[in-house]
Order: structure tokens, then sequence, then C-alpha cells
């Protein structure tokens, strides 16, 4: 099992640019693919992006495609979401998640972080 904490959102204005941390425990990281969904108010939850237990396979959204990047450090238990030209759309809370299967990138996932609040200023 693998606990997980985002941080790192807050308030900025539109263009801004953030970077979100999902700090995971446990000693298997890596055998543990992660992905980032957000939720605006009133709205479903929305895939945002994922990465492989490795690193080497990254898929994103099309509306963040382009704009944000996802990483992972894995000596650190660290999966990353740097957020460049940031929209007021992208107002959300943002969670990461994680899934057993090192080579996943769907949408299905077992473990669930608290959520961060990212709120994007016009």
């Amino acid at each position: 099992q693998v606990q997980l904490v985002e941080s790192g959102g807050g308030l900025v204005q539109a263009g801004a640019s953030l970077r979100l941390s999902c700090a995971a425990s446990g000693r298997t990281f890596s055998t543990y693919a992660v992905g980032w969904f957000r939720q605006a108010p009133g709205k479903e939850r929305e895939f945002v992006a994922a990465i492989t237990g490795s690193g080497g396979g990254t898929r994103y959204s099309d509306s963040v495609k382009g704009r944000f990047t996802i990483a992972r450090d894995n000596a650190k238990n660290t999966v990353y979401l740097q957020m460049n030209s940031l929209k007021p759309e992208d107002t959300a809370v943002y969670y990461c998640a994680a899934s057993g299967k090192a080579w996943y990138l769907g949408e299905e996932y077992n473990y669930w972080g608290q959520g961060t609040q990212v709120t994007v200023s016009s």
C-alpha cells in the first residue's frame, strides 16, 4: 500500500506557473504508476496526466498538453506536475493517484491523495 500527499497548490494569476508535488510513502515507489487528476466545482473529476513507474512513459489530456509536464524522482518518492501558462479554467482541486501496475497510463487508480487547491485568477 502507498500513501500520497500533494502540495504546491496556491493562488496565481493567468500565465503564471506552479509545480505540484505528490510525495509517497513506501519503499517500492518505482513499481507504482502515478496519475494527476483535477476536479473543479460542479464538475466531474478529470484526468490530467500520468507517468509510468520508471518515468519512461507519460500521457496527457488534450487540455494540458504542451503546458503541463509530469515527472518523477523515485529516489525522493515524489511525482511532480509542472504547470505553465496557467489559465483560469485550470482552477480546481488537484489530486494525485497511484496504481500498483508500474506500466499503467490509464485513468483508474487504487490510491489517492487528499488534494491541493489551485486557483488561477484572470
